[in-house]
C-alpha cells in the first residue's frame, strides 16, 4: 500500500454503534497506509467488538479504562503519543458528550484531551438517521467542527447514516494529520477518458480507467487542497470512486469538448490545473439515433478536438499548470523527449510521462519531467499522486 500515513500514530477511539464491527478492517487499513495503531474503546463497544480483536488487529494494547497510568494524557496528551485522534465510530452520544466537554469514557476523555493540546481529532459518525437529524446532534457536530475536528460524513442509506468509507476515513486522517502544504489552493483536476459519440449508442474511447487522476486528486486533498475534478462519473468504476468522491467536488462530463469548457470554467479561481485525463483527439459528428447493424462498411469523418491545456493556456496566460504524456514503447530518454515538446508547446510547470501500457494498472512507473532534469517514479498510482501533490506545492511556493 502506499505512505499516505506514514510514521503516523493514530489513536483510534471507538464507541458503541453497531458500526464498531467495521473497526478492525478499519485498523488494518490505517496500517496498510503506514499508520501506527492503538485504540481507545468505551464500554459500550467492548460488548459490540471483543477487545482481543481490536488488540489483534492494531498489535497493540487496547485501552478500555483510564488508569492511574493516566492513559488519556500518555495518548493525547502535549507530549503524548498520537499525532492524531481518530473518532470511528462515533455516536450520537459521544459527539454530544465531546460538546459539552463531558468526560465519562475513555474516549470522551482522550477527545478532551486531544481538543486541550492542540492534537488533530478527526470524527467519524455513525448512528440511525433520525438521530444523526437531531437538532441538538446537529448542533453538537457544528459546535465541535467550530473547534478545527474534521468530519467525515456518514453515508445515508436504508435510514441510517452509516460509518464513512475506509477510503474517506484513512483520507481525512490523513489530510488531519499531514503538513497541509497545499492549504488554501484549489486545484482543478481532469481524469480518465472521454467519450465521443458516433450514435445513441456507440461512443469512441479509450482504455483511461481514471484511477491516475483520482489518485492525484486524493493526493491533493492529503495535501490540503480544495479539489474540482473533471471526469466522467458513468465510467469511474461506481461505489466511493464514482460521483460522489469525498475528496473533491465532481464535475461531470462526457467529451473532450465538455471537459475542455469545464475546465476553462474551473480554472477562473484556481491555483492550477493538472490534466491527468486521456482526452479524445478526435470527435465525430453524431448521427441521429442508432446506426443500424449490418454488413455494410462504415466511414467516420473524425475532425480534432481542441488541446485543453492549450485552451487553458490561451485563457489564463500566468496558471501554473501540469500535463500528462502516455507513449508506446521506447525508452525513458524518448519518452522525456517527448514530455518535453508538451511542456514548452504549453508553457507547463512539468510533465507526468509514462508508457501508456500502464493505463487501467494499480501500480505505475512515470518520470516526472522538468525542461532540465526528469525523475522517476515508481509504486501505486496514489505514490505518484503524493509526489505531483509535492512537485506542485514546491512549484506554486516559488511562484510565491
Amino acid at each position: 500500500m502506499s505512505d499516505l500515513l506514514a510514521d503516523t500514530n493514530v489513536a483510534l477511539g471507538v464507541s458503541g454503534s453497531i458500526a464498531a464491527v467495521k473497526v478492525v478492517e478499519l485498523a488494518h487499513e490505517l496500517r496498510r497506509h503506514g499508520a501506527a495503531v492503538r485504540a481507545v474503546m468505551t464500554d459500550a463497544a467492548t460488548g459490540i467488538v471483543h477487545p482481543w480483536a481490536v488488540e489483534f488487529a492494531t498489535e497493540r494494547d487496547v485501552v478500555t479504562e483510564i488508569t492511574g497510568g493516566v492513559e488519556h494524557v500518555e495518548l493525547c496528551g502535549r507530549d503524548g503519543w498520537a499525532d492524531v485522534l481518530l473518532l470511528a465510530p462515533a455516536t450520537a452520544n459521544t459527539v454530544g458528550k465531546i460538546a459539552a466537554a463531558v468526560d465519562d469514557t475513555p474516549v470522551t476523555t482522550c477527545a478532551t484531551t486531544a481538543l486541550g493540546a492542540g492534537v488533530p481529532v478527526v470524527c467519524a459518525p455513525a448512528m440511525h438517521e433520525p438521530m444523526y437529524d437531531h437538532p441538538g446532534v446537529l448542533e453538537a457536530i457544528d459546535r465541535v467542527e467550530s473547534w478545527g475536528v474534521a468530519f467525515v460524513d456518514p453515508r445515508i442509506e436504508e435510514g441510517k447514516a452509516k460509518i464513512a468509507t475506509e477510503t474517506a476515513i484513512v483520507t481525512e486522517t490523513a489530510r488531519a494529520a499531514g503538513d497541509r502544504p497545499l492549504a488554501g489552493r484549489r486545484v482543478v483536476v481532469t481524469s480518465g477518458a472521454t467519450s465521443e459519440a458516433v450514435d445513441d449508442v456507440r461512443v469512441l474511447t479509450n482504455r483511461a480507467s481514471g484511477r491516475t487522476g483520482r489518485a492525484v486528486a486524493r493526493a491533493l486533498h492529503v495535501c490540503g487542497a480544495d479539489v474540482t475534478l473533471l471526469h466522467d462519473a458513468s465510467r469511474a468504476g461506481g461505489g466511493p470512486e464514482s460521483s460522489e468522491l469525498p475528496y473533491a467536488d465532481v464535475v461531470d462530463v462526457e467529451s473532450a469538448a465538455e471537459m475542455t469548457d469545464a475546465a476553462v470554467e474551473a480554472c477562473a479561481d484556481a491555483d492550477a490545473l493538472i490534466s491527468a485525463a486521456a482526452i479524445s483527439d478526435y470527435t465525430v459528428e453524431a448521427a441521429e439515433g442508432k446506426i443500424r447493424s449490418g454488413a455494410e462498411s462504415l466511414t467516420l469523418d473524425l475532425t480534432p478536438t481542441r488541446k485543453l491545456l492549450d485552451t487553458v493556456r490561451g485563457e489564463y496566460p500566468d496558471l501554473p499548470l501540469v500535463g500528462f504524456k502516455a507513449e508506446s514503447g521506447g525508452d525513458d530518454e524518448a519518452l522525456a523527449g517527448k514530455a518535453r515538446e508538451t511542456l514548452a508547446r504549453a508553457d507547463l510547470a512539468f510533465v507526468v510521462a509514462n508508457d501508456a501500457a500502464v493505463m487501467g494498472e494499480a501500480e505505475t512507473r512515470a518520470l516526472i519531467v522538468r525542461a532540465d532534469e526528469a525523475r522517476e517514479v515508481a509504486g501505486e498510482k496514489l505514490d505518484l499522486g503524493l509526489r505531483i501533490a509535492d512537485e506542485l506545492a514546491s512549484e506554486l511556493a516559488g511562484r510565491a
